[in-house]
């Protein structure tokens, strides 16, 4: 397969208004391995997803040669001196570079980053080799800033996973739409995003485009919601009594 460079313009004319799915599985769930995820994003592709968001070298030049759509990469690594676990440091970011990665995501949390490492050192060692940057904020103070330091877009993967941010269970639809409201950059809607109609909803809020992860790839994940729901109904329900 051939795989062609993305600018700025036609990355963001693929994406606008679609679907971009998030094919991860770390080394504890059991769809892990670069191959099986390749084949997800395979699948994404064929159910109209327009862009992919993918964890780790090895997954997205998997991915890249099974797929044609514009990978967004990153690197989820844990280091003892920081919370900041998404492209926390340079490091990661070449190795982003070296797989190809179209679009780079970091954390752009203010919390600090591994090394006292500056992010905005990060985008413009990003934006320097030619990669487009993503924002992973938590908050619309956190996004104001992402902008000013260079970042392409922000998304609000990281509303309600971080200590200064609102603890919710839903998708935060109102920090979308206060970011979309003030931005002139794109704003994506991810984080929590369970269904269809949390999706539109999400679109409705100006959200440029929409990830979704858990609720389509991580079938362990899908599977608990339905025997979680089930259960709960036969608990409440006198009238599911059978005799075995």
């Amino acid at each position: 397969m051939v795989v062609l460079e993305l600018g700025d313009n036609q990355f963001f004319q693929k994406i606008k208004g679609k679907l971009i799915v998030s094919c991860q599985a770390l080394e504890n769930e059991p769809l892990h391995g670069s191959e099986v995820m390749a084949k997800m994003a395979a699948a994404a592709e064929i159910g109209g997803a327009a862009g992919i968001r993918a964890n780790g070298a090895g997954d997205i030049a998997a991915i890249k040669n099974k797929v044609s759509l514009p990978v967004i990469g990153l690197v989820k690594r844990d280091y003892p001196d920081s919370e900041v676990y998404i492209t926390p440091t340079l490091k990661e970011i070449d190795e982003l570079i070296e797989a190809g990665a179209d679009m780079i995501a970091m954390d752009a949390t203010i919390r600090k980053r591994p090394n006292s490492e500056s992010l905005e050192n990060l985008v413009h060692y990003a934006k320097k080799n030619n990669k487009l940057t993503m924002a992973d904020i938590s908050t619309y103070e956190e996004g104001i800033q992402a902008a000013k330091l260079g970042f392409d877009c922000v998304s609000t993967t990281m509303s309600g996973y971080t200590s200064h941010s609102v603890n919710q269970t839903g998708p935060d639809f109102l920090l979308i739409e206060k970011l979309a409201k003030i931005l002139e950059i794109p704003v994506i809607g991810e984080g929590r995003i369970s269904t269809p109609a949390e999706a539109q909803t999400a679109i409705q809020s100006g959200a440029y485009a929409v990830v979704v992860g858990s609720a389509i790839t991580r079938p362990q994940i899908i599977t608990q919601k339905y025997a979680d729901a089930i259960s709960k109904e036969v608990n409440h329900d006198a009238r599911t009594k059978y005799s075995i």
